[in-house]
């Protein structure tokens, strides 16, 4: 039981949301107005990357409109000075990871976004919650392969649900370049690999083929079929 919710959002630049870049806000305040009944404190939450100012995506997005609305703290995580290194089992290529002390004390539900990547082929809800990391330089990870990083990161920090918000989705070159496609879908899950894995095929991905979502599946973070109920 956590009294504590964050709402991890991808703001990998400064694009809106129907460029099919970044996190629809509709969707961070439908997460929202869902918490509301539970006496649950909830942040919406994003770090810098190394080409992305967090705090003025937030602006730009209407994000900070959304949680103006509904009284809703954001954070950018990379200003957070209390830390805690988690070290990860098994790890692919990392030994450890260190995050806010916030990240691992609350329940982090991924709002991800439906899009495609040039280096992972999909960006869903796993890949998102390597935006949890503070480090605005990024770009380190990728040169240890970031499909390992993904696995590793999600081996340490498990979303209690994935949101991923396909009202536009992206094609060709994403995360940030591609062109914007209209799928009005939502696609959410308690299974991370599952729900990621449900949405590559929808993209017209095989799972299996995806390096990141196929290991996850392998170190038993999670199915590779969702179960519809």
């Amino acid at each position: 039981n956590y009294d504590r919710v964050l709402v991890k959002v991808n703001f990998i630049c400064n694009k809106t949301w129907e460029t099919g870049a970044t996190t629809d806000p509709v969707v961070v305040e439908a997460i929202i107005r869902k918490l509301a009944d539970l006496p649950v404190k909830v942040y919406v939450v994003e770090s810098d990357a190394t080409i992305t100012n967090a705090d003025k995506a937030f602006e730009a997005t209407g994000m900070a409109e959304v949680c103006r609305r509904n009284g809703v703290e954001w954070l950018n995580l990379r200003r957070i000075k209390d830390t805690v290194t988690l070290e990860v089992p098994d790890g692919e290529v990392l030994k450890s990871v260190t995050v806010p002390r916030l990240v691992t004390e609350s329940a982090v539900i991924s709002a991800a976004k439906l899009k495609t990547h040039m280096d992972t082929d999909v960006t869903l809800g796993m890949k998102n919650m390597f935006g949890l990391l503070p480090d605005k330089f990024k770009g380190k990870y990728h040169m240890k392969g970031i499909s390992k990083v993904i696995v590793d990161i999600n081996t340490v920090l498990k979303p209690v649900i994935t949101v991923i918000d396909g009202f536009v989705g992206m094609e060709g070159k994403g995360p940030i370049d591609g062109t914007p496609v209209a799928m009005n879908l939502i696609i959410a899950g308690t299974d991370p690999v599952a729900t990621d894995a449900t949405a590559a095929r929808i993209m017209g991905f095989n799972p299996h083929e995806i390096t990141h979502i196929r290991k996850a599946y392998e170190k038993g973070l999670g199915k590779s079929e969702a179960q519809i109920i």
